[in-house]
């Protein structure tokens, strides 16, 4: 199996937590993280728990993805702080996750992984 690992950050504690959920079923193999709202609970997204998130992963190659603009500036602040090699994707938060998993969890190659999440890409 590829060892990369999914890092998933979401402005919404219940968005993070189930998109984890649903990447579960047809990743059971693949380390995954998620980091969801703020410590408080609101909506919103948190440094602090972005990078436990990183660090709490068991890969040292992680594949990050992200739901909104201010989650991907954490993300990268994080990434910036962390020893591990953080590939931030810009694609659709869901299917984009779960579209990697699926492809680290049937052993594909890290190239492999990036052409199909190539084809998702957000142009912004």
């Amino acid at each position: 199996m590829t060892k990369i690992g999914l890092v998933l950050v979401s402005h919404a504690k219940p968005l993070a937590q189930g998109t984890f959920e649903l990447i579960r079923e047809v990743a059971k193999d693949v380390d995954i993280t998620y980091s969801g709202g703020t410590e408080t609970g609101d909506i919103g997204t948190s440094f602090d728990q972005i990078q436990e998130a990183i660090e709490a992963n068991g890969q040292d190659r992680l594949l990050a993805f992200f739901d909104l603009g201010s989650a991907r500036m954490n993300l990268e602040m994080a990434a910036d702080f962390s020893d591990k090699n953080i590939l931030i994707q810009n694609v659709p938060f869901v299917e984009g996750a779960y579209t990697a998993a699926a492809l680290i969890q049937a052993g594909a190659p890290l190239s492999a992984i990036e052409a199909q999440l190539s084809e998702l890409h957000i142009q912004k």
